[in-house]
């Protein structure tokens, strides 16, 4: 999602600043980009649950790029377990990885986007946020907080013309939903693609999203047509949330 949100991006002229941990595939996805949509990207392996390295990150975005106007926080799902089988390191990582860096990179963007008067900040989360998702307790427990900081910093930072707001995706064909697939699948003693049937099945649309969908609508959200929208979680998810 991340990848396809900073395509996205490039394509409508932005330069990008990309993170994330591991330095070969980032590079691979800065390259890509950086070629299809000729615009300046900036890539650094950067670890988000620390503080101090996303502070040098946005720093040397900041400082490459001419500032910050754009945010999006995109930190990889924690994994799929029951809540016995955790261990507490578990649940500190997990905090750590989906919260605190969501924390981190705004304590960091939010000064850049104050001067100007202008930013948006934007988190993807899950949609776990509005319902329970079964052997999900971490996201089930973890990513309501980012909700409840988005609701926060809307409410503090509109004054300077910041609006927060969150993605919350369904099924999406991902890499983390492969892997939750084979998890899935492994408990259930079925093949993959006989869960991804299952959850096809729940879908009101009959199919998985695609991570450019998740893109499209966070480019919308950055743009000036969703000038009058803050504090919010958008759903992503082709209907499976059934609540009002």
């Amino acid at each position: 999602m991340g990848r396809a949100t900073a395509a996205a991006l490039a394509a409508e002229g932005a330069k990008i600043a990309m993170c994330a941990r591991t330095e070969k595939t980032l590079l691979a996805a800065a390259e890509e980009i950086r070629g299809r949509c000729k615009t300046d990207v900036f890539a650094q392996a950067v670890d988000v649950t620390d503080s101090d390295a996303v502070k040098r990150f946005v720093a040397a975005a900041a400082e490459r790029l001419g500032g910050v106007d754009i945010c999006v926080a995109n930190a990889g799902g924690p994994p799929a377990k029951n809540f016995l089988s955790l261990s507490m390191e578990e649940w500190q990582k997990a905090v750590a990885t989906n919260f605190l860096s969501v924390a981190h990179l705004a304590r960091e963007v939010i000064p850049h986007m104050q001067r100007k008067r202008w930013g948006r900040f934007i988190t993807i989360t899950s949609t776990s946020v509005r319902q329970a998702i079964p052997d999900l307790v971490l996201s089930n427990a973890v990513r309501p907080a980012v909700v409840g900081l988005v609701k926060s910093l809307a409410a503090e930072f509109g004054k300077d013309g910041i609006l927060v707001n969150n993605i919350a995706p369904g099924y999406t064909e991902t890499e983390r939903l492969a892997e939750l697939s084979k998890v899935r699948a492994l408990a259930a003693g079925v093949s993959e693609e006989e869960i991804k049937s299952r959850w096809t099945a729940e879908i009101p649309l009959r199919r998985l999203g695609k991570p450019e969908e998740i893109a499209d609508t966070i480019v919308w959200l950055a743009s000036e047509r969703a000038s009058y929208i803050t504090g919010q979680t958008i759903l992503v998810d082709g209907g499976i949330y059934k609540g009002m």
